[in-house]
């Protein structure tokens, strides 16, 4: 059995963007990859299915300390995926919620963690979730924030950006190979080669830049638009794939909201250089 890969990040800040990247750079498909088969190498830690097999229950009737419980579970059994490496997506923070961890040592090679500006996220999240940009500022500066609880999706525990981003990367582990989503689109090569020479791997220029190609943020709105996207939630006001571009909250956000998200996140922005 292998360990898991986490590919982990805050919620939009470009998870899915890297799911596709790796799913285009390992199957070197002559076509872009379906983003509506990005669970062909990726699993995710929330699928409720996972835990039925431990409480028949609707999974919606699991409390937090249920959910705990079974997590090293379900966690050991993504390992059966793939005799190597499984790559596995989540929103979890590395965090302890009610005595376990949220994240396994004991089953865990690594991860990829993405950090993105969290001005950008606000704006982006507000269309994900079907809530104001301000609804959306508040949920990120509170520390008990979560999503899931669902039939479908089980508790996944976010906490403040700051401190998602800090129980990833606070400490130098070379096991976590950490991106800034700006970089992704500023210099594509530059920062997804180093992501494939992290897992092991020397990438040929070519098929390097034919997964970034495949990949990219025009490929996966062409896509959306075309046939749809299956991990669209039902709430959301927009697509998926928005513009994708840094700095979008400039024209999106008021100085007011501005102001609130770089006082409740100045250390973390100021680390990662978006202050």
């Amino acid at each position: 059995m292998g360990k898991l890969v986490w590919i982990a990040s805050y919620p939009k800040s470009g998870n899915t963007w890297i799911r596709a990247f790796l799913h285009n750079y390992i199957r070197q498909p002559a076509a872009p990859y379906d983003i509506n088969r990005l669970t062909d190498l990726t699993a995710s830690d929330v699928n409720a299915e996972r835990y039925i097999r431990y409480d028949p229950r609707p999974a919606s009737q699991y409390s937090v300390a249920d959910v705990q419980r079974m997590r090293p579970l379900v966690q050991r059994d993504l390992m059966a995926l793939d005799p190597s490496l499984v790559f596995v997506k989540t929103h979890n923070a590395r965090l302890l919620v009610a005595g376990a961890p949220l994240i396994t040592p004991e089953v865990t090679a690594g991860a990829i963690y993405v950090v993105r500006d969290p001005r950008d996220i606000a704006v982006s999240y507000s269309r994900h979730r079907g809530q104001s940009i301000d609804d959306t500022i508040a949920f990120m500066a509170n520390r008990q924030a979560a999503t899931g609880g669902t039939d479908s999706k089980v508790h996944e525990w976010l906490g403040t950006w700051s401190l998602h981003v800090e129980s990833w990367t606070a400490r130098p582990d070379p096991r976590v190979h950490v991106m800034r989503y700006e970089s992704l689109i500023a210099a594509a090569s530059a920062t997804f080669g180093p992501l494939i020479g992290w897992l092991g791997q020397d990438p040929p220029p070519g098929r390097l830049d034919r997964a970034i190609r495949f990949s990219s943020f025009a490929e996966l709105r062409a896509q959306e638009e075309d046939r749809g996207f299956n991990e669209r939630v039902p709430e959301a006001t927009g697509r998926f794939f928005g513009a994708g571009q840094p700095g979008h909250w400039h024209s999106a956000l008021t100085p007011a909201q501005r102001a609130r998200i770089e006082h409740d996140h100045a250390a973390a922005m100021q680390r990662f250089g978006y202050l």
